[in-house]
């Protein structure tokens, strides 16, 4: 496979703003996006249009957005929001092009979305490369200050500092010395947020809580090719590791794991797009219980058919199973650590709550199994006590003592079957089939000793029957004459 094959290109939203589901499901499928937790960055880049972005974006991340061709003149390339895998970064990092800014072909007036798919990438990323000409810097109208004014804004309306880096690109610098424009752009930047107006929540919170802010510039693509490419290369190796300590996005908050990424960005979309209020702790709680609660419908319907389940329930029917307790209490361990693997980067009060509505459901499910192996033990030792008090007596033991002696072995035979057959999960009490085995044995004694009584009765009665009849014979003697 081409290595711009690798990256996967697909269109977020298109130009009208309608949410690409199926084509970002197929993004995340063919590149395995989901199973990379919170390892991932979200790079995405916003400028005027015709500034080059698709192109920095291409050189960066070897990706292979479409670009505009300078011969054919300037016109939009980029509609809508596409992105892409970039090649050979780690960790995982998606690309985000936006339509670009100022575009004739939308006019002067229709530039809500712009502004909403600005938001959007605020929203979502954790670096945004903010492309702008040199000769921009110091300008009080220039292309990208009325939206980052507008941003700034509605950011602090809509959401909850979540730290993205602002990485300025300014492009096409001249022969003014680098460490003179960075002062300048900086101090721009300052007075946009300064001069923003604030919610009162807001309303001394510095910029550096809601954006870390970066400058860089690059030479000219167009007349000085080759030093770009070389300035581009170094700047590729920021992007490496760029969520750890240090990196680019060491220090941002609220990410959400790439398994919800999906839900999180179609959900962002559509209150940006309806205008809605919304914080991302509110958002990443949503996130959570949507993602959590699929992962863990999904465990469940597993457990339902597992071979091994199903097969420990058939023999369960069948008769009493030695190790129960422990065979079913790995069987939910398992799907309650795959839950925990996979929910394991969402907010920790929904994950939690969630597990439990897994690990209920899971013992719902397994709980008539464990009633009937409490019945088989049940069963078992009352025939015990049966059988080996008949032998007893058979044997001419006393009765009261063999009685308590059985009972209390019958006890401890049911006390260890049943401690062999707890599940490690539930805190499910065997006392009332306890009760019960007590309950039979006392009746089954109570039945032999009257049994008894009615035989010892009869005897003496037919003793004294012969006695009377043979008067001449002593009562021990009428008592063998009735055993012959």
């Amino acid at each position: 496979m081409k290595e711009e094959d690798d990256c996967c290109c697909t269109q977020l939203i298109d130009e009208k703003g309608n949410f690409n589901v199926d084509g970002l499901q197929s993004f995340i499928t063919n590149t395995n996006f989901n199973q990379c937790g919170l390892s991932y960055a979200v790079v995405s880049v916003m400028g005027p249009q015709s500034s080059g972005k698709s192109t920095l974006l291409n050189h960066l991340f070897h990706t292979n957005f479409t670009e505009m061709d300078a011969f054919k003149g300037r016109f939009q390339t980029t509609k809508g929001i596409w992105i892409a895998k970039c090649v050979g970064i780690e960790p995982f990092t998606i690309a985000m092009d936006l339509e670009g800014t100022d575009g004739r072909e939308r006019g002067e007036d229709d530039t809500a979305f712009e502004k909403q798919s600005a938001l959007f990438a605020l929203a979502i990323s954790d670096v945004v490369l903010i492309n702008m000409w040199c000769h921009d810097i110091g300008r009080e109208h220039a292309a990208n200050k009325p939206l980052l004014k507008t941003v700034f804004q509605v950011m602090m309306r809509l959401f909850s500092p979540r730290r993205t880096t602002l990485l300025f690109v300014i492009r096409d610098k001249t022969k003014t010395p680098f460490e003179h424009l960075e002062p300048i752009l900086r101090d721009d930047i300052q007075k946009i947020w300064d001069a923003v107006p604030k919610p009162q929540a807001h309303k001394y919170t510095p910029l550096s809580e809601f954006f870390n802010v970066e400058v860089t510039a690059l030479s000219s693509y167009e007349d000085k090719e080759d030093k770009f490419k070389a300035e581009v290369a170094q700047l590729r190796k920021r992007f490496f590791h760029s969520i750890s300590p240090g990196g680019l996005a060491g220090d941002r908050r609220g990410a959400v794991p790439a398994s919800g990424f999906s839900i999180s960005a179609q959900h962002i979309w559509k209150v940006i797009r309806e205008n809605k209020d919304l914080d991302l702790p509110a958002h990443k709680v949503m996130v959570a219980t949507v993602r959590c609660e699929e992962i863990a419908d999904e465990k469940f319907s597993r457990l339902c058919s597992d071979e091994v389940w199903l097969a420990l329930e058939k023999a369960v029917q069948q008769g009493p199973v030695r190790g129960f307790g422990e065979k079913l209490s790995s069987i939910i361990d398992a799907y309650l650590s795959q839950y925990d693997a996979e929910a394991m980067f969402f907010d920790e009060g929904v994950r939690n709550a969630k597990r439990q509505y897994l690990e209920s459901k899971a013992l719902d499910l397994v709980f008539p199994a464990y009633t009937t192996m409490l019945g088989h033990l049940r069963s078992k030792a009352l025939d015990s006590f049966k059988t080996k008090l008949d032998l007893s007596l058979n044997c001419g033991k006393g009765f009261a003592a063999s009685v308590r002696m059985w009972t209390r072995s019958s006890m401890l035979e049911f006390d260890k079957g049943s401690s062999d057959a707890a599940v490690r999960q539930a805190s499910w009490d065997a006392s009332r089939v306890r009760n019960k085995l007590r309950h039979d044995i006392d009746s089954h004694a109570m039945s032999v000793r009257n049994a008894k009584l009615s035989e010892i009765m009869h005897n003496f009665e037919v003793i004294l029957l012969l006695s009377w009849r043979f008067n001449w014979l002593s009562p021990v003697d009428a008592c063998n004459l009735y055993q012959h």
